[in-house]
């Protein structure tokens, strides 16, 4: 029983994150009460000690893990104004105490301290998943992917039903949100698609797995009926949706998932990785395309002040001035507006970067660069060991496209800045390390090691 509800631990609280975890700034009270059921799981996670050693790739994602911290702590740390002051972007701080006869304060090289801490609480959820599978292995990959795949149907019927009533409807759960779309649990459309289309390859893997137990034709056809019926909702879904991103990511997911199913007791042939980059290369031009109005590549969006074209290159003016400390760790809101035209500006102010990379490159500076890299490395590595195995797992499979989806998003869009999106992109990457729980050691009742049982033949 215990063992049980050890395994349920991650897909329970999977669950929680995508029902209560939809925005990245609305839903507080919701996103607080993640924050603190992350709390137990966190400490258990680091005070937990595996029956079994954790393998090379694990390990190295919770360095991964531990420096990011580590830079984030040491954005917090008070510096003497000797240091800060001779840090890039800090000369109108030190202007100001200066106008104001004062004199300079120690302080953190985050420019607004508070922020960092807030934003460094967002994370909690998507931590406690990693280690809660990572550290304490509670988990199933198949339970897993069952609650991303329920959560996501009953998404999917919730948009319906949101569409049907109208802008007006109570069925929307934020205050800010697309109102005339189908979001389901989230506070917009582009999160909500994304959900759909990182389901797309856990319901392949699922299929994958439910097959392996039962080899009759009528077994197979059955699955093969339900895979099909899910897989419809999912695209009608996303089509319903209207978002580009998911669109656009649509595809090649598709592409991909159907190779997951083709080479499933093998490895993938290196052509079918090119096959899915070209696909994926082939339907970001086409959405990009002007006749999609989007607001990154068209003429209109160069005029706009809230475009992502306007967005990504005063992120991108911004980030340079505060080379090579960075800003601090959400500072964006407050660093960004010091760079708008002020004669432009109206009621609509950018929250976010719309792209995580430049406000990571601005908040972090070299730093967050230097990570970003090593986890590309280390994901690269990891999608080529799991696609050449001789002994595929379908869920690790299935999380290197999902967690593709989420990092390919992540150039037009913050998904991860939602615990809902980062709790999902965490099972992937913990997936990706280690995809099946470690087995419990069978111990005699003096707790001793496990006897072995001698079999002879004459």
């Amino acid at each position: 029983m215990k063992h049980t509800l050890r395994l349920g631990l991650v897909p329970a609280y999977l669950t929680l994150c995508l029902l209560l975890g939809g925005a990245s700034g609305g839903g507080f009270w919701a996103n607080l009460a993640l924050q603190l059921l992350a709390l137990p799981i966190l400490i258990w996670g680091i005070v937990a000690r595996r029956s079994t050693p954790m393998t090379s790739a694990a390990r190295s994602l919770i360095v991964l893990l531990s420096v990011a911290t580590a830079v984030v702590l040491i954005q917090l740390v008070p510096l003497p104004p000797s240091l800060w002051t001779i840090l890039p972007g800090r000369e109108p701080i030190a202007k100001g105490f200066e106008l104001l006869g004062r004199p300079l304060p120690w302080m953190p090289l985050s420019l607004a301290p508070s922020k960092t801490v807030a934003s460094a609480l967002w994370m909690l959820p998507a931590v406690a998943v990693l280690l809660g599978i990572l550290r304490i292995g509670g988990f199933k990959p198949s339970w897993l992917a069952a609650s991303l795949l329920v959560v996501t149907a009953a998404s999917v019927g919730l948009g319906a039903l949101q569409l049907s009533a109208g802008a007006g409807s109570p069925l929307y759960f934020y205050r800010i949100t697309n109102a005339d779309a189908a979001v389901g649990f989230f506070a917009n459309t582009n999160n909500m698609a994304e959900l759909l289309v990182v389901a797309i390859p856990f319901l392949g893997a699922v299929y994958l797995s439910a097959s392996k137990r039962g080899s009759s034709v009528q077994r197979t056809s059955g699955l093969l009926t339900v895979l099909l019926g899910a897989l419809a909702v999912l695209l009608v879904g996303i089509l319903v949706n209207r978002s580009l991103a998911g669109l656009g990511l649509m595809i090649p997911t598709i592409a991909a998932t159907a190779l997951m199913l083709v080479f499933r007791r093998r490895q993938a042939p290196s052509w079918s990785g090119l096959l899915v980059v070209a696909l994926l290369v082939g339907s970001v031009a086409l959405v990009l395309g002007s006749g999609f109005g989007n607001n990154l590549t068209t003429s209109e969006a160069r005029q706009s002040t809230t475009s992502r074209y306007t967005s990504f290159n005063t992120t991108i003016e911004a980030a340079g001035d505060y080379l090579p400390v960075g800003s601090g760790l959400g500072t964006f809101p407050q660093i960004y507006p010091m760079y708008e035209d002020p004669q432009q500006v109206d009621r609509w102010y950018m929250n976010h970067a719309h792209n995580d990379y430049l406000e990571l490159w601005l908040e972090f500076g070299v730093p967050g660069a230097a990570l970003i890299l090593a986890f590309l490395m280390w994901w690269l590595w990891r999608v080529v060991r799991v696609w050449r195995a001789t002994d595929p797992d379908p869920f690790a499979r299935a999380a290197t496209i999902g967690s593709a989806v989420i990092l390919a998003h992540s150039f037009v869009e913050f998904p991860l800045r939602t615990a809902a999106i980062s709790a999902v992109f965490a099972v992937c990457l913990a997936l990706m390390a280690e995809a099946r729980p470690r087995a419990r050691g069978q111990q005699t009742s003096q707790g001793s090691a496990p006897r072995a049982r001698h079999i002879s033949a004459d």
